[in-house]
Protein backbone atom coordinates (compact mmCIF):
# COMPACT_ATOMS: atom_id res chain seq x y z
CA UNK A 1 0.00 0.00 0.00
CA UNK A 2 2.85 2.41 0.92
CA UNK A 3 4.25 1.70 -2.23
CA UNK A 4 1.03 2.50 -4.80
CA UNK A 5 0.02 5.90 -3.02
CA UNK A 6 3.07 7.75 -4.75
CA UNK A 7 1.57 6.27 -7.84
CA UNK A 8 -1.96 7.13 -7.33
CA UNK A 9 -0.96 10.51 -6.28
CA UNK A 10 1.06 10.88 -9.77
CA UNK A 11 -2.06 9.60 -11.64
CA UNK A 12 -4.48 12.01 -9.74
CA UNK A 13 -2.33 14.89 -10.56
CA UNK A 14 -1.70 13.69 -14.23
CA UNK A 15 -5.65 13.49 -14.71
CA UNK A 16 -6.07 16.92 -12.64
CA UNK A 17 -3.48 18.82 -15.25
CA UNK A 18 -5.26 17.72 -18.13
CA UNK A 19 -8.69 18.70 -16.67
CA UNK A 20 -7.38 22.18 -16.50
CA UNK A 21 -6.33 22.38 -20.23
CA UNK A 22 -8.93 20.89 -21.68
CA UNK A 23 -11.32 23.57 -19.25
CA UNK A 24 -8.95 25.90 -20.97
CA UNK A 25 -9.27 25.26 -24.13
CA UNK A 26 -13.06 24.93 -23.89
CA UNK A 27 -15.42 27.56 -26.36
CA UNK A 28 -17.32 30.40 -24.29
CA UNK A 29 -20.53 30.99 -24.81
CA UNK A 30 -21.75 34.05 -26.84
CA UNK A 31 -22.99 37.22 -23.96
CA UNK A 32 -26.71 37.74 -24.18
CA UNK A 33 -28.11 40.16 -26.44
CA UNK A 34 -29.41 43.61 -24.84
CA UNK A 35 -33.38 43.81 -24.13
CA UNK A 36 -34.59 46.59 -26.60
CA UNK A 37 -35.67 49.80 -25.04
CA UNK A 38 -39.52 50.28 -24.16
CA UNK A 39 -41.52 52.74 -25.95
CA UNK A 40 -43.10 55.76 -23.99
CA UNK A 41 -46.78 55.27 -23.14
CA UNK A 42 -48.76 57.05 -25.38
CA UNK A 43 -50.42 60.24 -23.97
CA UNK A 44 -53.49 60.13 -22.25
CA UNK A 45 -56.77 60.73 -24.04
CA UNK A 46 -58.70 64.85 -23.10
CA UNK A 47 -61.15 64.18 -20.71
CA UNK A 48 -63.78 67.53 -20.20
CA UNK A 49 -67.11 68.01 -19.03
CA UNK A 50 -69.50 71.01 -19.54
CA UNK A 51 -72.61 72.07 -17.06
CA UNK A 52 -75.27 74.87 -17.44
CA UNK A 53 -76.74 77.03 -14.28
CA UNK A 54 -79.51 77.25 -13.95
CA UNK A 55 -80.39 75.03 -17.70
CA UNK A 56 -84.32 76.45 -18.24
CA UNK A 57 -84.41 80.24 -18.52
CA UNK A 58 -87.07 82.92 -19.50
CA UNK A 59 -85.97 84.95 -22.44
CA UNK A 60 -83.69 87.74 -21.48
CA UNK A 61 -82.18 86.13 -18.39
CA UNK A 62 -78.61 84.11 -18.41
CA UNK A 63 -77.18 81.06 -17.82
CA UNK A 64 -73.55 80.21 -16.45
CA UNK A 65 -71.72 77.82 -18.53
CA UNK A 66 -68.85 76.14 -16.26
CA UNK A 67 -66.56 73.20 -17.38
CA UNK A 68 -63.07 71.52 -16.61
CA UNK A 69 -60.87 69.43 -18.44
CA UNK A 70 -57.82 67.33 -18.41
CA UNK A 71 -55.01 66.51 -20.61
CA UNK A 72 -56.44 69.23 -23.08
CA UNK A 73 -54.14 71.83 -25.10
CA UNK A 74 -57.22 73.50 -26.48
CA UNK A 75 -60.54 74.28 -26.09
CA UNK A 76 -63.48 76.00 -27.13
CA UNK A 77 -67.25 76.20 -26.56
CA UNK A 78 -69.26 76.55 -29.57
CA UNK A 79 -71.61 78.48 -30.15
CA UNK A 80 -70.83 82.05 -29.56
CA UNK A 81 -68.10 81.72 -26.78
CA UNK A 82 -64.60 80.64 -28.76
CA UNK A 83 -61.96 79.40 -27.36
CA UNK A 84 -61.30 78.91 -23.67
CA UNK A 85 -59.16 77.76 -20.46
CA UNK A 86 -59.03 74.11 -19.50
CA UNK A 87 -61.00 75.25 -16.76
CA UNK A 88 -63.79 78.32 -16.00
CA UNK A 89 -67.21 79.62 -16.20
CA UNK A 90 -68.85 82.19 -18.28
CA UNK A 91 -72.17 83.74 -18.47
CA UNK A 92 -74.21 83.40 -21.64
CA UNK A 93 -77.79 85.06 -22.95
CA UNK A 94 -79.14 82.86 -25.70
CA UNK A 95 -82.19 84.28 -27.73
CA UNK A 96 -83.24 80.81 -28.10
CA UNK A 97 -83.13 77.35 -26.83
CA UNK A 98 -79.58 76.33 -27.38
CA UNK A 99 -77.36 73.04 -27.11
CA UNK A 100 -73.36 74.31 -25.88
CA UNK A 101 -70.77 72.09 -26.55
CA UNK A 102 -67.09 72.16 -25.60
CA UNK A 103 -64.42 70.37 -27.70
CA UNK A 104 -61.34 69.60 -26.09
CA UNK A 105 -58.10 68.65 -27.86
CA UNK A 106 -55.06 67.03 -26.63
CA UNK A 107 -52.01 65.27 -27.74
CA UNK A 108 -53.73 62.30 -26.93
CA UNK A 109 -56.73 62.81 -29.41
CA UNK A 110 -60.13 65.23 -28.48
CA UNK A 111 -63.01 64.89 -26.07
CA UNK A 112 -66.20 66.93 -26.29
CA UNK A 113 -69.65 67.49 -23.54
CA UNK A 114 -72.86 69.46 -24.56
CA UNK A 115 -75.15 70.34 -22.29
CA UNK A 116 -78.54 71.87 -23.24
CA UNK A 117 -80.68 75.33 -22.28
CA UNK A 118 -84.33 75.80 -22.80
CA UNK A 119 -85.33 79.12 -23.25
CA UNK A 120 -88.47 80.16 -22.30
CA UNK A 121 -90.44 82.68 -24.64
CA UNK A 122 -93.51 84.32 -22.83
CA UNK A 123 -96.30 84.77 -24.70
CA UNK A 124 -96.73 88.09 -26.58
CA UNK A 125 -99.35 90.18 -24.30
CA UNK A 126 -103.07 89.91 -25.20
CA UNK A 127 -104.06 93.48 -25.81
CA UNK A 128 -107.47 93.75 -24.60
CA UNK A 129 -110.21 95.00 -26.92
CA UNK A 130 -109.95 98.89 -27.68
CA UNK A 131 -113.47 100.35 -25.76
CA UNK A 132 -114.71 103.34 -27.16
CA UNK A 133 -114.92 106.84 -25.02
CA UNK A 134 -119.02 106.56 -25.79
CA UNK A 135 -119.10 102.62 -24.63
CA UNK A 136 -117.39 104.11 -21.55
CA UNK A 137 -119.89 106.45 -21.26
CA UNK A 138 -122.69 103.81 -21.16
CA UNK A 139 -121.05 101.41 -18.88
CA UNK A 140 -119.57 104.09 -15.94
CA UNK A 141 -122.13 107.10 -16.05
CA UNK A 142 -125.23 106.19 -13.88
CA UNK A 143 -127.98 108.09 -13.70
CA UNK A 144 -129.48 109.51 -10.09
CA UNK A 145 -133.35 108.98 -9.46
CA UNK A 146 -135.54 110.63 -6.84
CA UNK A 147 -138.38 109.88 -4.53
CA UNK A 148 -142.15 111.22 -5.98
CA UNK A 149 -142.29 114.55 -6.03
CA UNK A 150 -138.87 115.39 -4.88
CA UNK A 151 -135.86 116.72 -5.91
CA UNK A 152 -133.35 115.89 -3.27
CA UNK A 153 -130.63 113.91 -3.71
CA UNK A 154 -131.29 110.39 -1.75
CA UNK A 155 -128.25 108.05 -0.56
CA UNK A 156 -128.16 105.89 -3.66
CA UNK A 157 -127.78 108.90 -5.96
CA UNK A 158 -124.71 110.44 -3.88
CA UNK A 159 -123.25 107.00 -4.77
CA UNK A 160 -124.67 106.90 -8.39
CA UNK A 161 -123.27 110.42 -8.95
CA UNK A 162 -119.99 109.53 -7.15
CA UNK A 163 -118.97 107.11 -10.03
CA UNK A 164 -120.23 109.63 -12.45
CA UNK A 165 -117.85 112.26 -11.29
CA UNK A 166 -114.98 109.52 -11.53
CA UNK A 167 -115.65 108.72 -15.12
CA UNK A 168 -115.70 112.84 -16.12
CA UNK A 169 -112.63 113.13 -13.89
CA UNK A 170 -110.83 110.73 -16.13
CA UNK A 171 -112.37 112.07 -19.15
CA UNK A 172 -111.94 115.68 -18.43
CA UNK A 173 -112.74 116.24 -22.29
CA UNK A 174 -115.98 114.72 -22.11
CA UNK A 175 -119.33 117.21 -21.87
CA UNK A 176 -122.84 115.99 -20.44
CA UNK A 177 -126.08 116.95 -20.26
CA UNK A 178 -128.33 115.99 -17.81
CA UNK A 179 -132.44 115.65 -18.33
CA UNK A 180 -134.75 115.82 -16.14
CA UNK A 181 -137.42 113.05 -16.03
CA UNK A 182 -140.65 112.46 -14.20
CA UNK A 183 -143.46 109.64 -14.09
CA UNK A 184 -146.85 110.50 -15.84
CA UNK A 185 -148.39 111.69 -12.91
CA UNK A 186 -149.33 115.58 -12.64
CA UNK A 187 -149.67 117.98 -15.52
CA UNK A 188 -147.03 118.86 -17.65
CA UNK A 189 -145.87 122.31 -16.59
CA UNK A 190 -145.31 121.05 -13.55
CA UNK A 191 -143.52 117.63 -14.50
CA UNK A 192 -141.47 120.34 -16.23
CA UNK A 193 -140.20 122.01 -13.53
CA UNK A 194 -139.85 118.67 -11.10
CA UNK A 195 -137.80 117.73 -14.05
CA UNK A 196 -135.77 121.04 -14.20
CA UNK A 197 -135.34 121.05 -10.26
CA UNK A 198 -133.80 117.57 -10.66
CA UNK A 199 -131.39 117.95 -13.18
CA UNK A 200 -130.12 121.16 -11.33
CA UNK A 201 -129.81 119.22 -8.34
CA UNK A 202 -128.08 116.36 -9.99
CA UNK A 203 -125.33 119.26 -11.59
CA UNK A 204 -125.09 120.98 -8.11
CA UNK A 205 -123.96 117.91 -6.71
CA UNK A 206 -121.58 116.80 -9.50
CA UNK A 207 -119.82 120.45 -9.02
CA UNK A 208 -120.17 119.71 -5.47
CA UNK A 209 -117.48 116.55 -6.29
CA UNK A 210 -115.03 118.92 -8.17
CA UNK A 211 -116.60 118.45 -12.18
CA UNK A 212 -116.97 122.01 -13.45
CA UNK A 213 -119.93 123.43 -14.07
CA UNK A 214 -119.28 124.52 -17.84
CA UNK A 215 -119.27 120.92 -18.81
CA UNK A 216 -122.58 120.37 -17.33
CA UNK A 217 -125.63 121.54 -19.05
CA UNK A 218 -129.32 120.38 -18.27
CA UNK A 219 -132.64 120.67 -19.82
CA UNK A 220 -136.03 119.18 -18.44
CA UNK A 221 -138.48 116.87 -20.20
CA UNK A 222 -140.46 116.19 -17.48
CA UNK A 223 -142.86 113.13 -18.34
CA UNK A 224 -142.44 113.75 -22.01
CA UNK A 225 -139.86 111.15 -22.60
CA UNK A 226 -140.55 108.01 -20.13
CA UNK A 227 -137.83 105.09 -19.89
CA UNK A 228 -140.59 102.44 -19.21
CA UNK A 229 -145.02 103.05 -20.53
CA UNK A 230 -146.44 100.85 -17.72
CA UNK A 231 -148.36 102.05 -14.88
CA UNK A 232 -146.59 100.55 -12.11
CA UNK A 233 -144.46 101.96 -9.23
CA UNK A 234 -141.73 100.14 -11.00
CA UNK A 235 -142.14 101.81 -14.03
CA UNK A 236 -142.56 105.36 -11.98
CA UNK A 237 -139.61 105.05 -9.71
CA UNK A 238 -137.80 104.22 -13.20
CA UNK A 239 -138.70 107.75 -14.94
CA UNK A 240 -138.06 109.77 -12.26
CA UNK A 241 -134.56 110.63 -12.75
CA UNK A 242 -131.83 112.97 -14.04
CA UNK A 243 -130.19 110.87 -17.27
CA UNK A 244 -126.82 111.94 -18.35
CA UNK A 245 -126.00 112.13 -22.22
CA UNK A 246 -122.98 112.96 -23.55
CA UNK A 247 -122.87 115.98 -25.20
CA UNK A 248 -119.54 115.88 -27.60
Amino acid sequence: MKVASPFYRACFAVVLVASVITLGCAKHPPAPAPTPAQPPPPPARPTVTLQANPTSLNKGDATTLSWSSTNATQLTIAPEVGAVAPEGSTKVSPADSTTYTITAGGPGGSADSSVRVTVTVPPAPVEPPKVSIDELFLKEVQDAYFDLDKADIRADARTALGKTADFLRNYPQVKVTIEGHCDERGSTEYNLGLGDRRASATKQFLVSLGISADRINTVSYGKEKPACMESNEDCWQRNRRGHFIKAN
